[in-house]
């Protein structure tokens, strides 16, 4: 029985190829999106999926309370890890101080490299499980030692065994290489960490972090835990939530809590707002996941569609096994038999489709995902997803064609009714509400990057290099650094800085000036520059001036932005003093002798901070800053800027960062969430194309009589046109009205999340309105315009 069913339906599929075509291309496509989608929510899922114990490890992060707001993060203050292990030990496995990730010089003979990585205490490879490919696990024992990836042992010693070798580290310190782990695949935190070093010996080589012992108002650390079995996060949470208050009365004002935020949500939860846990990437996942089901139900519908419109050709058949004994049970068996059969060769091509275009999806998404040949998960993922597919599609079909009268149907006088067609048109309204909501989001989506992008930056980021400088090398000697690239021809501005162009590594409070608003909690963005650092960046001047060697005073002067006047209630700033406290009585008089625009550095979707910009009096360089010859090309100026560079650090490799890319960087997130986007949305009208093409297939097919009739009585081309495309151009404008205040609502939504966001105005209705029914009419001209244009002869024949 059940083979007949498949012999019955394979005739029927050769038999109508051209709809069995759009039938199983729809679906391919439908299902494609659907599995693309799929793999990429799994591996977001799965993200930290390489660290086992994930669920007991924890960052700890803190809120505190600013002017009212309050701002999460995982900066925390050094005796933080001194009372953990001192009162609350039992519930921690392990306690791991440290640094930032920092990229650091190695070196060894010839090669030197420059990597990233972190200063960590010794428990950070048995917490992290590191892989051992050679030496031990413990190999941060001892504080000269450091252990390093595998990528970084094959670059550094290619194929001979670095163990017990020593590295010189910024071309200052000599360490021992105690292990050489496994790399920490994409897709996990910590895998871009290329070494690590003793936490002891970072604290021995860096004067500042002795004095920070005692001091809980310096957030500058990171502190990673690993719970004990025997508790929970939540648990110990609330033992620690309020330990800097009762260790540090004085910082009770900013309402300072502690707590341990799981490894488990590092990647996909986030986010905080005023304090609260508000979402993250886990919202895309959602997005995506919904978009995957929407662009499945779309391919479903046209087989639907399709299926019931070619209804009467099917008349027949059901009467006449009706008549001789079958129950409406075994067709409906029989038209789902067909579905199913439809659904896995779609599944067969949708598979083929996935590969194919799986290296181009990794490109788009940023992902390094592969085809799960090996995982029995996923095969039975698919085994279910054939059937649902199949069942989504096929049901109404086998219930709408097995309820047909069988005396009806061989009389001759069966007739689809008046109405018949209403759940086809429910259904490519549905499809259309879909295509034009997914428009008019994308396009929502494109505006806010580009206006966004479009926002001034307070700087010039064209032609703009900054050059990293993390080594005792390059000490005192920025003077001269300075002299040589300018004499070169590659630079015309040079200064340095403390924190890159398009982020800020401090924040700074603790200072007190005349007219001070009471109760004012003061947060400044705080940056240490040099000279020429207004001419270097291309800043703005709203008042005052910049850094001048003309003035010996300006080594005790400070530049404010636009908005720490506002932030600090000062009025007429320029010669004013700012008074700063180092916390231990001693106080430092700073002059206010420029006010410059505010410049673009953090999140270019939110308010730009209040900065202080303080003159570099005790030599704090992390960047060179250069601005590049515009007279000259760019590989010229920079080929002159590298001999300078080497003829002072020839064993230092040349890096540098053209600063308008580090800029492009903070929007790659929206950006591959639109490419997605405009990918998914592209299939969806796509498929909603090819079932409105087969639909209008079957409605030319359908009235080929009447079109004969009225051509012969005098009707037009264009008349004929009009008359077969007006309906569906209804049926269009239908899913418009339907589909944009839908769009608005959600996407009105999304733009909150925003604080500089672009307006949401009616152009982009007016172009996903005008896209759809440019595309409605070029998909149904064609068959519109073919039957419109055939002899009436042919179809009026046979009367």
């Amino acid at each position: 029985m059940l083979k007949n069913y498949f012999k019955i339906a394979f005739r029927n599929l050769l038999k109508n190829k051209v709809y069995s075509l759009i039938n199983i291309s729809g679906l391919a496509i439908g299902m494609a999106a659907t599995i693309l989608i799929g793999l990429w929510i799994y591996d977001e899922l799965n993200f930290n999926s390489h660290f086992k114990n994930k669920n007991t490890i924890a960052q700890v992060y803190q809120h505190q309370t600013w002017n009212g707001v309050t701002g999460t993060g995982p900066a925390i203050p050094r005796p933080l890890e001194f009372a953990l292990r001192e009162e609350y030990n039992d519930n921690f496995k392990h306690i791991v101080m440290a640094s930032w990730e920092q990229p650091r010089y190695l070196k060894y003979g010839e090669t030197n490299i420059y990597i990233t990585g972190n200063a960590m205490q010794k428990g950070a490879p048995e917490m992290l499980e590191l892989e051992m490919i050679s030496g031990v696990r413990n190999g941060l024992e001892d504080m000269n030692s450091i252990m390093i990836s595998e990528s970084t042992s094959v670059a550094i010693f290619g194929s001979k065994n670095p163990i017990g070798k020593t590295i010189k580290v910024n071309n200052a310190h000599d360490l021992m290489i105690s292990g050489v782990y496994k790399d920490i695949p994409e897709g996990n935190h910590f895998g871009d960490m290329e070494y690590i070093m003793s936490w002891d010996f970072y604290v021995t080589t860096q004067e500042w972090l002795e004095q920070t012992k005692d001091v809980w108002d310096n957030n500058s650390f990171q502190l990673f835990v690993q719970i004990n079995e025997n508790t929970t996060m939540d648990a110990v949470t609330s033992k620690i939530k309020n330990i800097k208050k009762t260790k540090a009365p004085d910082l009770v004002e900013y309402n300072p809590e502690m707590f341990l935020f799981p490894m488990e949500d590092w990647y996909l939860r986030n986010d905080f707002e005023n304090g609260i846990q508000s979402g993250g990437r886990i919202e895309n996942v959602w997005l995506f996941g919904i978009i995957g089901a929407f662009i499945l139900i779309l391919a479903c519908i046209n087989f639907i569609n399709l299926s019931t419109a070619r209804s009467e050709k099917r008349a027949t058949e059901v009467g006449i096994r009706k008549s001789i004994g079958s129950q409406r049970g075994q067709l409906i068996f029989q038209f789902l038999t067909e579905s199913f059969l439809i659904v896995i060769l779609a599944y067969v091509f949708a598979a083929g489709i996935v590969l194919l275009s799986l290296n181009s999806f990794n490109n788009l998404a940023s992902k390094s995902i592969v085809f799960p040949w090996a995982n029995i998960g996923f095969w039975l993922a698919s085994v279910a997803f054939i059937f649902i597919t199949a069942f989504l599609s096929g049901s109404y079909p086998a219930l709408y064609l097995s309820s047909f009268n069988p005396v009806a149907v061989l009389k001759g006088t069966f007739k689809a009714g008046r109405f018949a067609s209403l759940p086809r048109k429910v259904l490519v309204v549905t499809q259309f509400t879909v295509s034009i909501a997914l428009i008019i989001g994308t396009l929502v989506v494109m505006n806010q990057i580009q206006y966004s992008k479009d926002r001034p930056t307070g700087y010039d980021k064209e032609g703009l290099i900054q050059i990293p400088v993390m080594s005792a090398e390059f000490e005192g000697k920025q003077e001269v650094m300075r002299n040589q690239f300018l004499a070169s021809g590659g630079a015309i501005h040079m200064t340095t800085t403390s924190s890159p162009t398009t982020s800020v590594w401090s924040n700074r409070s603790g200072y007190t000036w005349e007219g001070k608003p009471e109760g004012l909690q003061e947060d400044l963005a705080y940056t240490s520059v040099n000279y020429d650092f207004v001419e270097t960046l291309g800043l703005k001047i709203i008042d005052g001036r910049g850094f001048s060697r003309e003035f010996a005073s300006d080594s005790n002067a400070v530049i404010l932005n636009k908005t720490a006047l506002k932030h600090m209630g000062l009025q007429d700033p320029v010669g004013k003093i700012i008074r700063s406290s180092n916390g231990e009585g001693e106080f430092l008089d700073l002059k206010i002798i420029g006010v410059i625009d505010d410049m673009v550095v953090q999140s270019p979707y939110e308010p730009v901070k209040q900065a202080m910009y303080d003159f570099d009096r005790w030599g704090n360089i992390a960047f060179y800053n250069l601005r590049l010859n515009p007279k000259k090309s760019t590989s010229e100026n920079l080929s002159l800027i590298e001999s300078a560079f080497k003829q002072n650090f020839p064993g230092t490799p040349f890096d540098y960062q053209f600063v308008d890319e580090e800029y492009g960087m903070k929007f790659r997130a929206e950006e591959r969430l639109a490419s997605l986007a405009r990918v998914f949305t592209a299939l969806a009208i796509f498929i909603s194309c090819l079932g409105l093409f087969g639909l209008a297939s079957f409605v030319a097919e359908q009235r080929t009589k009447e079109i004969g009739v009225r051509k012969v009585l005098g009707a037009s081309v264009s008349q004929l046109w009009l008359l077969l495309s007006k309906d569906f151009i209804t049926l269009v404008t239908i899913a418009l009205a339907i589909a944009s205040p839908l769009a608005y609502y959600v996407m009105s939504g999304w733009l909150q999340k925003f604080t500089y966001r672009s307006p949401l105005g009616w152009d982009v209705f007016v172009i996903a309105c005008f896209g759809a029914i440019i595309i409605t009419l070029i998909t149904v001209s064609f068959q519109a315009i073919k039957a419109a244009t055939t002899n009436p002869v042919k179809s009026l024949r046979t009367e």
